[in-house]
């Protein structure tokens, strides 16, 4: 890509956002930050309960996600993020107009089976339907893209360079 730009890794838990992210931060030669490293101590706490998030919760966690997004405008930058409801990329976008998102898709069966086999994650498998059910696709008029997860990290992450490079020329 040619024009900077900050891209949201997005999806629910189990689609492979750190596996891609870092992988396609690489591909364009930006910055990635990890959208968990953004969670307060209580959300971690939260969730490794087995407690779904709020949106009371996810508030002060998407605004350091969009200042992250805002200081990397310029020069690019990666970032993952379950982004799960409109208003939440609303949120982001919001603090980072031109940010782009990448929603990796599969089906219920492929990312609980990857969350079983995840070690040493907060994230509890049993609040995958909880995601599931909260989450509202990318819109039409959202500027972004949806990759299937069902391919290799490197093939799903040349897949996604090449469909940002499309979005940027359109």
């Amino acid at each position: 890509m040619h024009a900077p730009q900050v891209v949201v890794v997005m999806g629910v838990s189990g689609t492979g956002k750190t596996t891609i992210g870092p992988l396609l931060a690489e591909e364009l030669g930006v910055p990635y930050a990890e959208a968990d490293d953004f969670h307060p101590p209580a959300n971690i706490a939260k969730m490794s309960a087995g407690t779904p998030l709020d949106d009371d919760d996810r508030r002060p966690w998407l605004d350091a996600i969009g200042a992250w997004a805002h200081d990397h405008a310029e020069g690019g930058g990666v970032v993952s993020c379950s982004a799960l409801k409109r208003m939440y990329r609303d949120r982001l976008r919001s603090a980072a107009p031109g940010i782009v998102f990448l929603h990796l898709t599969g089906d219920r069966e492929r990312i609980a089976e990857r969350m079983k086999e995840r070690k040493g994650h907060f994230f509890s498998g049993d609040l995958l339907d909880s995601q599931l059910a909260t989450l509202e696709p990318l819109q039409p008029d959202e500027y972004g893209v949806a990759v299937d997860i069902s391919p290799e990290p490197e093939v799903i992450t040349e897949w996604a360079a090449a469909e940002l490079r499309r979005l940027e020329h359109q």
